[in-house]
């Protein structure tokens, strides 16, 4: 069992976004602001080997965005392309036999996909793809506020393939990798438990986008569809990766890339780093 976090990608957006109602004198001690004050926001996706399987845990924004596309999401490169990075590790995109999305918004998924001659092709053409079903009905059928974060063109060649698979709740994927459903960023959000080792990895996607959302789980981003949900979510999980010394993987955060929940001297929830983000 072996594993990898692998940068696809860093935006920057609106910190009213990532934090809610928040106070700025709160949220500004675990990120920065820029010129146009807009905080960064990394697109990790994680690399799993599973007895030589390589699993891809989702794909960030993938290589097919318009110039004014690239722009509307601040979108830049600081540590390479996923394609890059997945390279460093010795993949190329035919080895990858399996792909999770832990939910279908396109910074998670949009890398599914790239554009060539014959029009959208699966970016991992070898590979199978786990979604949930609610999640893909969700982007077949979008509402008038999940239209922007839903996007077709990053799933439906996978589909026209054959390639994609629905799930229908928690699920076992390979022997030490599994999904559970943790609802609040989206209806059937998911995050990916891997086990196998001395301690479970979990990579949590939106279920916190910071390690502070996590630790606060009050910190609710204006981005979650079910806010008391994803409260519920986080601490639910929370418990879990707390008995279980969990090493915890946060896909967004560009300071705090993963670490273990503990509790620190004044008894509150804190995270004690493992690999921290680039700078």
């Amino acid at each position: 069992m072996q594993y990898f976090i692998i940068p696809t990608g860093r935006v920057w957006v609106y910190p009213a976004g990532a934090f809610g109602l928040v106070p700025k004198s709160l949220w500004e001690k675990y990120q920065t602001e820029n010129s146009r004050n807009l905080i960064p926001m990394d697109l990790n996706s994680l690399l799993v080997i599973d007895e030589g399987k390589p699993i891809l845990i989702d794909t960030g924004l993938g290589a097919k965005l318009s110039q004014k596309e690239t722009s509307n999401w601040n979108l830049e490169y600081p540590e390479g392309s996923m394609l890059d990075n997945l390279k460093k590790h010795g993949y190329e995109p035919d080895d990858i036999e399996i792909v999770i999305n832990t939910h279908l918004h396109s910074d998670h998924c949009g890398g599914n996909t790239l554009r060539s001659d014959d029009g959208l092709i699966p970016q991992f053409p070898n590979a199978d793809y786990f979604v949930q079903r609610i999640e893909w009905a969700d982007l077949m059928n979008p509402s008038s506020r999940t239209k922007h974060t839903y996007n077709k063109d990053n799933i439906q060649a996978v589909w026209e393939a054959g390639r994609l698979n629905f799930l229908h709740g928690d699920a076992q994927i390979t022997e030490n990798v599994r999904v559970k459903v943790m609802p609040g960023h989206s209806r059937a959000h998911q995050i990916v438990i891997i086990e196998g080792k001395d301690h479970p990895v979990i990579f949590l996607a939106d279920l916190a986008s910071y390690a502070v959302n996590f630790t606060r789980e009050a910190w609710v981003p204006a981005y979650d569809l079910e806010p008391q949900e994803n409260i519920k979510s986080k601490t639910a999980i929370k418990v879990y990766s707390y008995q279980t010394g969990a090493l915890l993987v946060f896909q967004h955060d560009t300071r705090v890339r993963s670490g273990y929940l503990i509790k620190n001297e004044k008894g509150k929830w804190d995270i004690d780093v493992v690999q921290k983000g680039s700078k």
